[in-house]
């Protein structure tokens, strides 16, 4: 018998899965069930999963719009650090599960709850990161992960058990789908089935935020964003929310066949995974972001800070977004960004975005230096002696080897 609970919340988006999980939770657990549903920007309508709830004799219902606090919480402190795990791929799903987990958590201590459901399967990260998130914000929280525990191990399985309680199931959801997808304001991804094996390319018809980059514009569009403390408030001058930013960037970025990526990446629970991913705006702003950092960063700063990313990165793709190391890279990243301020003129064209432009208050290039031109400032017999001193080594290490040999 499981352990017995009064109330669990749900992350609930109305589909097959969490439909079966609903019926499944009170019938297994005999508890009360409240349904949330996060509203991350995914593009779809979310009202039908409150009627479904409802249909299903659900008396909480969440359905909580968090674009705002997504982008300007968790996709913007990300973006500051320029992460990318394993070089290639801009985290668009990882850095969603602590927000959900955060609304969930709250909801529970609203509601009374004492337990938590989501429907992430047992070879996933998202299990990881859900549950990391749960534990790091109430660690005396019961959570209720049913992939791990029930025999319903296949869709047939799922829809049979939907059929035999009556539970009501679309008829585009009873056929098998080609691939697992996952969306919000920063990205969508497809995985699993059809893209299982790694050889075969995904089908061109998959892709549903960008245009294929040869079928994109033949004339390239110039944009200028501008950045303060390392985030970008305005596109060509007009003030936008960090979701409007955003939703903006998807639009110019989609428009350009930018953003999309086929990729294998090593899953933190062990085995690897073949994900394709379409993640147009966060494509733009990454490159946009590194173009100001260029000109307006310290060279010790800079590299310093390209040093911690491959470890943020992996911070937030395992889930770790609420641990103590993650927070103290985030202060220290921060602080690098105080200086991050500016515009940067990037064009976009034919799946590439280029940073043809940037100027800060901040910068920290120097024409008088850097010119080829003769100039009144920089002394070119100083670099004979700094050549030498970081030569000496090279030159001893050679004198010896040259005498033992």
């Amino acid at each position: 018998m499981p352990e017995p609970v009064r109330k669990i919340v749900l992350a609930y988006s109305g589909g097959l899965d969490t439909s079966v999980i609903l019926h499944w939770l009170r019938e297994t657990y005999k508890a009360e069930v409240v349904t949330f549903t996060a509203d991350l920007g995914q593009g779809e309508e979310l009202e039908p999963a409150r009627s479904k709830a409802q249909g299903m004799g659900v008396k909480e219902i969440y359905i909580d719009d968090l674009r705002e606090e997504f982008v300007r919480d968790f996709v913007f402190p990300m973006f500051r650090a320029n992460a990318l795990y394993e070089g290639t791929y801009l985290l668009g799903t990882s850095i969603a599960r602590p927000l959900i987990a955060k609304r969930q958590i709250e909801i529970a201590i609203e509601t009374g709850a004492d337990a938590v459901a989501h429907g992430a399967t047992g070879k996933g990260n998202d299990q990881v990161r859900f549950e990391l998130g749960y534990y790091a914000l109430k660690p005396d929280i019961k959570v209720i992960a049913p992939w791990r525990e029930w025999d319903l191990n296949s869709r047939t399985k799922l829809l049979q058990y939907a059929e035999d309680r009556q539970i009501p199931i679309a008829k585009d959801k009873r056929g098998e789908a080609p691939y697992s997808t996952d969306a919000n304001l920063l990205h969508i991804s497809y995985e699993g089935k059809a893209l299982e094996d790694p050889w075969i390319e995904a089908d061109a018809d998959i892709y549903t935020r960008s245009v294929a980059p040869e079928n994109a514009p033949d004339t390239p569009q110039y944009i200028e964003i501008e950045f303060l403390a390392g985030d970008p408030v305005a596109i060509d001058g007009v003030r936008l929310s960090p979701s409007a930013l955003l939703t903006r960037l998807n639009e110019l970025g989609g428009k350009h066949g930018i953003g999309r990526l086929d990729i294998v990446e090593n899953r933190f629970v062990g085995m690897k995974s073949r994900g394709v991913y379409e993640t147009p705006g966060g494509t733009v702003l990454f490159v946009a972001r590194r173009g100001l950092e260029t000109l307006c960063l310290d060279r010790g700063a800079m590299h310093q800070k390209d040093e911690l990313m491959p470890r943020y990165a992996e911070l937030v793709y395992n889930g770790f977004w609420f641990s103590p190391e993650r927070k103290m890279l985030q202060a220290a990243i921060d602080e690098s960004q105080k200086q991050v301020n500016g515009v940067v003129r990037v064009k976009l064209f034919k799946g590439t975005p280029s940073v043809v432009g940037r100027k800060s208050p901040n910068s920290l290039y120097d024409a008088d230096y850097a010119t080829f031109e003769a100039d009144t400032v920089y002394d070119q017999k100083d670099a004979e002696g700094f050549i030498k001193l970081n030569a000496l080594r090279l030159r001893i290490a050679a004198l010896k080897n040259s005498k033992s040999g």
